[in-house]
């Protein structure tokens, strides 16, 4: 895998001269041509291992050897096989001691003492960040021994999504999980809204750091709490530490696996869904790989890597960081390097990166393979190539009727859930 990597990532320039993924070069046939303006996507002479993408070279390359791999008999040998097998069981075991849910054993059920107050969070980014966050925030209501709001989600610039929490989760299950570990309610208490003349933003708000330590809650926090009886904390983005006590943990699993449980209608939806695409992968026994391509323009634009789209793409990607993010790339001071972003292994996979990923690892041009995304950037050039080396591949638009997405075409982060629950 570290070696596929490599290659995607591309060689020194030198290495074109050895049969390596050196750049393409051009002779020109007369004195008269003038050479070409070169573009952002060419390799500047002094490019380093790593820091120029070059994984369609690879590609060019290797595609007739991919195009030989007709039947699924014929393309893998007993150990590909083997592989394969593997990775298409869902209960396969490395050696060694069996992973146990992260919950068991760590959360001891007693009557919860009286509440300090009521803690209001405000979740902020898309549908994975949203969700972080509302398991921070179940950890930190337990740390301060409050009754947590159903959390608030922020109206993303990028995803333009006005759902509230129900819309998407299903509360009452929420809070029946949590019962016995945290107390929530779906809104504050009319007297609590009275205190603060029903102004929701005269509530103080207990701005915190990125990953503050639970002793900053304790001490911070849990004061002005107990003084005015509800805090709210906005944005509430990856505002508590990675490392807690592990009762705490436990209690961020138990949200994140149990407790939050998508809204029954995008269950149904789902449900109907996943039958068709098992229907559809006969090949592999009902088994399909589902693969999350995060290759959407502000992805792109915001990793501000480049690719092979040359100034057109530079030119879109200004605009897209323009458009979502205002000015924030633009800052004094503001450095932006893609080579070494590239060699940081901060550029996300193009859909052909994933694709020869996927060859590598076994799976052959008879693998169903669902691809959940938003609209890729520059689609018909970038998802080509993944068509190429898995022709059964499926999205939401060929696997669900129109009238069933119609529901969901105004609300962007709503497609995101359906694949969530389909990728299961």
């Amino acid at each position: 895998m570290f070696l596929l990597d490599e290659r995607l990532s591309g060689g020194s320039v030198g290495g074109a001269a050895a049969g390596g993924l050196g750049p393409m070069v051009t002779v020109a046939s007369s004195v008269r041509r003038r050479r070409p303006l070169p573009s952002p996507a060419d390799a500047p002479p002094h490019a380093q291992p790593g820091s120029v993408y070059r994984s369609h070279l690879v590609f060019e390359r290797l595609l007739p050897a991919m195009r030989d791999d007709a039947t699924l008999a014929s393309s893998l040998s007993a150990s590909a096989s083997w592989r394969r097998t593997m990775l298409m069981t869902s209960h396969y075991q490395n050696s060694g001691d069996p992973w146990m849910p992260c919950v068991n054993g760590r959360l001891t059920r007693s009557e919860l003492p009286p509440s300090n107050g009521y803690l209001m969070i405000e979740a902020n980014g898309g549908l994975n960040q949203q969700r972080l966050s509302v398991c921070d925030a179940v950890a930190v209501a337990s740390l301060l021994n409050a009754t947590l709001v159903i959390p608030t989600f922020h109206l993303n610039s990028v995803w333009r999504d006005p759902s509230k929490f129900g819309d998407i989760f299903d509360e009452d299950h929420f809070i029946e999980t949590l019962k016995e570990h945290v107390r929530v309610v779906k809104k504050l208490p009319e007297d609590v809204l009275l205190r603060f003349n029903h102004n929701i933003s005269s509530i103080p708000n207990m701005r915190t750091k990125a990953y503050s330590s639970p002793n900053h809650y304790v001490q911070n926090v849990l004061p002005k709490l107990l003084e005015l009886g509800a805090v709210r904390i906005a944005p509430f983005s990856n505002r508590l530490a990675q490392s807690v006590p592990l009762n705490i943990q436990a209690l961020r699993c138990l949200v994140n696996y149990h407790a939050l449980r998508f809204a029954e209608p995008i269950r149904i939806l789902s449900d109907e869904l996943v039958g068709r695409m098992t229907k559809k992968s006969l090949l592999t026994g009902g088994k399909y790989v589902s693969v999350h391509l995060r290759f959407e323009e502000d992805m792109v634009a915001f990793s501000c890597c480049t690719y092979d789209g040359g100034w057109r793409e530079k030119t879109e990607m200004d605009n897209a960081r323009e458009r979502s993010w205002r000015g924030k790339f633009r800052r004094h001071g503001r450095v932006i390097n893609p080579e070494a972003n590239r060699r940081d292994g901060k550029c996300p996979l193009t859909p052909l990166e994933v694709g020869m990923m996927l060859r590598g690892m076994g799976f052959d041009n008879t693998t169903s393979l669902y691809v959940a995304s938003g609209k890729i950037y520059n689609s018909e050039k970038y998802m080509a190539p993944l068509r190429q080396m898995f022709p059964l591949l499926t999205t939401k638009d060929s696997l669900a009727l129109p009238e069933e997405l119609a529901q969901w075409a105004f609300v962007s982060a709503s497609s995101v859930r359906l694949h969530c629950l389909r990728a299961q």
